[in-house]
């Protein structure tokens, strides 16, 4: 695992200076995406089936009418907050699963990317990651669903789709939004109730840290820590 540095180190300027092959602003269904490079990212994917598709047609007609911006933003706050009760598959939950979509993320962790946080809960993850300078975020996440959904459907002796097709994204705007963000990922479990402190969950670079000597942010999250990027 890399370092988890004090501070992300970038100041990221969104639709500027592209590496060849990135794509900036770009769409898969109804997600909007950032493929920038070298820009740290908050990324969160979950399970297929973990939230009902009425559901969330539901909550999009009802909030059809703000604007974009601040639909797309409580919409990830619903999803999140749905996702944290565990009504649905929560098939992470089973070590070997929850395990094995870990060390997906540590393969390329200092070679395609570097990872700063990660947190694999019982039917999504949360991961804060940097890629490399010409890998596209895209990329990264479809490299980490197509590896792992086949291996886990034979661990679980199922078959059909493991992961939601889509996954949301947000650049880190600067070091204040890097902490931040940071501090969601690892204390999520401690906000729904699986663990006291996030070192205790056992798939997360809080264990990971603390087990390296890291030390821990023991501070309970303010409110706007909770929701401002939990989608």
């Amino acid at each position: 695992m890399s370092t988890l540095p004090g501070s992300a180190g970038f100041q990221p300027a969104p639709g500027t200076g592209l590496e060849d092959g990135l794509r900036g602003w770009h769409s898969r269904g109804f997600l909007p995406h950032f493929d920038a490079g070298n820009v740290p990212q908050s990324i969160t994917f979950r399970l297929a089936g973990s939230l009902p598709d009425s559901v969330r047609d539901a909550w999009r007609d009802e909030l059809r009418l703000l604007p974009p911006g601040r639909a797309s933003a409580e919409e990830r706050i619903r999803i999140e907050t749905f996702l944290n009760r565990g009504l649905g598959p929560c098939w992470l939950r089973d070590p070997r699963v929850g395990r094995m979509v870990e060390e997906a993320l540590l393969h390329f962790d200092g070679e395609r990317y570097q990872l700063h946080a990660w947190m694999v809960m019982p039917n999504h993850v949360h991961v804060v990651m940097t890629p490399g300078r010409q890998v596209s975020v895209s990329k990264i996440v479809f490299s980490w669903k197509s590896f792992t959904a086949g291996r886990a459907n034979a661990l679980l002796g199922r078959s059909g789709a493991f992961w939601q097709a889509d996954y949301f994204d947000r650049f880190i705007r600067d070091d204040d939004h890097f902490t931040t963000v940071v501090r969601y990922v690892e204390r999520n479990p401690v906000v729904v109730g699986l663990c006291d402190q996030p070192e205790e969950s056992e798939l997360s670079s809080a264990r990971r840290r603390v087990e390296a000597g890291g030390g821990q942010d023991g501070r309970a999250p303010r409110e706007a820590d909770r929701v401002e990027d939990g989608g």
